[in-house]
């Protein structure tokens, strides 16, 4: 559940599984074992979650359900008294949960491993393998920046890494399964290095070394922490796609004070500009928070208009929604919840037409593709190089192979129609 760090970690606890000969199965389908990797990003999350355990337990009530994650961290207590749950893992003991789940006594009380956000220190080294084309490598956990809503440091601790060299190993892994594309991630990922005195840069360097990968994105990267090099490094890699997750937040550099953002709307426009300057076919994705506590109409139009003005390329709309033991609990002049609401609505519209009129721009031009391998009734889809969304009849000669095609036509989905050139 969540975030794809969350993807690349479960992914590497199905692998632990199925290297002792268990079989994977979709989560529909009947099981022994069941593992949730929860996500308490939100209330909703923490609610998705109950009622995936509940629907689990239904179907398999004598299967074995193992929970960790983030709201197993903050709530084990609470996961723990779900009828059905068997064991409830902290992050710092998720790397465990294989032996764990070998190691439960039939009929036992629901075990639960706790511990609180100063003793998260392990790192739980990480990538996905359940998609044939790229994959989600985690080089970076945890995060020291306690903004204001959030209780990721609460969930995921400090910040840490492993080395470059050993992240440079499990890419060599992932390329020698025949993936041609990496997606880096991390809580933080841009503060990679606080625990071995290394930096980012130096990671994308020897990451693009790799033999056999053949593109990279960073999936998401702090306005503060892209630097000039990043991004001119990136602007001159034959491997880093011209791709960027930059959360924004909010548009009002006063919010951002009360959120405990490490950044100003200024600084945040600046920084989107140097990657215009040099990457000007550059994908910008953009998380945005809305109805945070003394967001009025102008402190919207702030974020409304910034994003317009930066050319955002698709916007992550997420409603405020109330941590418990974070700081913005208890700030005053909430926001109502249809107020939030409408503005919710305003933006998505505004993503619809900020993506739509990026798309546009690139219909009769050529660009890479790295195609899929799923068949949807006919036809199989890719991504560009920078993010767009793109198919043809399907193929199976095509799968996990990049080709150049030309843009033909954008349909209401933002999917766009191609041709293969050459």
């Amino acid at each position: 559940m969540g975030c794809k760090l969350n993807f690349s970690e479960s992914s590497t606890l199905a692998r632990q599984f199925e290297r002792a000969g268990y079989l994977r199965v979709e989560p529909s389908e009947a099981c022994d074992v069941a593992v949730i990797n929860s996500c308490s990003v939100t209330e909703h999350a923490d609610k998705k979650c109950r009622n995936i355990i509940r629907k689990i337990h239904r179907r398999n009530p004598n299967a074995i359900i193992a929970v960790t994650g983030c709201y197993a961290q903050l709530k084990p207590h609470d996961i723990a008294a779900i009828e059905g749950v068997d064991i409830v893992l902290s992050n710092n003991d998720k790397g465990d949960l294989f032996q764990r789940v070998e190691q439960l006594r039939p009929g036992a009380e629901t075990e639960v491993y706790s511990c609180g956000a100063e003793d998260i220190t392990r790192f739980f080294a990480a990538y996905s393998s359940a998609d044939r084309t790229r994959s989600f490598l985690k080089v970076q956990d945890g995060c020291d920046y306690k903004c204001a809503y959030c209780t990721i440091h609460y969930a995921r601790g400090s910040s840490r890494n492993i080395p470059i060299a050993d992240i440079v190993a499990e890419a060599e892994e992932i390329a020698a399964a025949g993936q041609k594309e990496i997606v880096i991630t991390g809580v933080n990922t841009g503060d990679f290095g606080r625990t071995t005195g290394e930096k980012f840069i130096d990671l994308l360097r020897a990451l693009e070394g790799v033999d056999g990968i053949e593109r990279y994105r960073i999936s998401s990267i702090e306005p503060n922490l892209i630097t000039d090099e990043i991004i001119e490094f990136c602007a001159a890699s034959t491997k880093f796609v011209p791709h960027f997750h930059i959360p924004l937040q909010s548009g009002s550099t006063r919010i951002l004070g009360l959120m405990r953002r490490r950044y100003t709307a200024e600084k945040y426009r600046e920084r989107i500009a140097k990657i215009r300057e040099l990457m000007p076919d550059a994908f910008l994705g953009v998380d945005v928070i809305v109805g945070f506590p003394g967001e009025g109409e102008e402190e919207f139009m702030e974020t409304y208009q910034l994003l317009e003005s930066v050319g955002a390329s698709f916007l992550h709309i997420f409603p405020f929604s109330e941590r418990p033991g974070t700081p913005a609990v208890t700030m005053p002049h909430k926001v109502q919840s249809r107020i939030a609401t409408e503005r919710v609505e305003r933006l998505e519209e505004l993503s619809r037409r900020l993506h739509k009129s990026f798309a546009e721009k690139y219909l009769g031009t050529t660009r890479s593709v790295l195609f899929e391998s799923t068949d949807h009734s006919g036809k199989m889809y890719g991504y560009t190089d920078n993010y767009l969304r793109t198919w043809l009849p399907y193929d199976a000669k095509l799968i996990n192979t990049i080709v150049n095609v030309r843009l033909l036509s954008l349909d209401d989905e933002g999917n766009i129609g191609s041709e293969i050139v050459g």
